[in-house]
């Protein structure tokens, strides 16, 4: 049974080197609507996934420092496809589609789901998916399925809980609860959760030493 903790605070090494990451030069790169059109496996990855409304665009926005990347690549047209941004030189920030969404056509999904399991499968370079979870609402089963496609498709994935200031503190941890309990017949899932707040900046140090000392 694995042991689920919350991330600890970054040390003071990595915390710089996630600083200087995200504040170096980061960069559009393309929408890819189909496997041929993914850039070169020339560098690590991260992908970030979530439930429609998760809050998704404003966590990478405040990964980034910058108000409006995630959207300005998530204009009509664009909504289904995998988006591609260059921190640097160094690593792909993979913003992946929000799913669970019921207004869109079943072909659309059925079509998103392909790409989504594609890519999972078989991107050699993608180190470590991100699966968000909004703090108010828990692990509910569609999150369930796309953890059980990491585990099958063997990436490690990494819980990390957004808009934390929205609930009180015993909600919080009520939720802590139950997505630890969740995770645990996950083998693909990382034992450190981490806890974040867009607009108050929780846990966004933490996500950035993450991403930039994985190897």
């Amino acid at each position: 049974m694995l042991n689920f903790t919350l991330a600890p605070e970054p040390e003071d090494l990595a915390r710089e080197k996630g600083r200087l990451l995200f504040a170096g030069p980061v960069d559009f790169v393309k929408g890819v609507v189909a496997m041929p059109g993914l850039p070169p496996a020339d560098r690590l990855e991260v992908c970030f996934a979530g439930r429609s409304n998760v809050g998704k665009s404003s966590l990478i926005n405040a990964l980034t420092g910058r108000k409006s990347l995630a959207r300005a690549s998530n204009t009509p047209g664009r909504t289904q496809e995998i988006n591609y941004f260059a921190l640097g030189e160094e690593k792909y920030l993979v913003d992946l589609p929000g799913y669970g969404y019921a207004e869109a056509p079943v072909a659309i999904v059925a079509k998103w789901q392909a790409l989504l399991k594609n890519y999972l499968a078989g991107r050699s370079t993608l180190r470590r998916a991100f699966v968000l979870i909004d703090t108010r609402h828990g692990i509910k089963k569609v999150d369930d399925e796309i953890m059980s496609l990491l585990d099958r498709s063997a990436v490690t994935f990494q819980t990390v809980l957004t808009k934390a200031d929205k609930v009180s503190r015993t909600e919080r941890e009520k939720t802590i609860e139950q997505v630890m309990g969740a995770l645990q017949k996950h083998p693909a899932a990382f034992p450190e959760i981490v806890v974040t707040s867009s607009e108050k900046g929780d846990g966004i140090e933490t996500l950035r030493s993450i991403v930039a000392t994985l190897q």
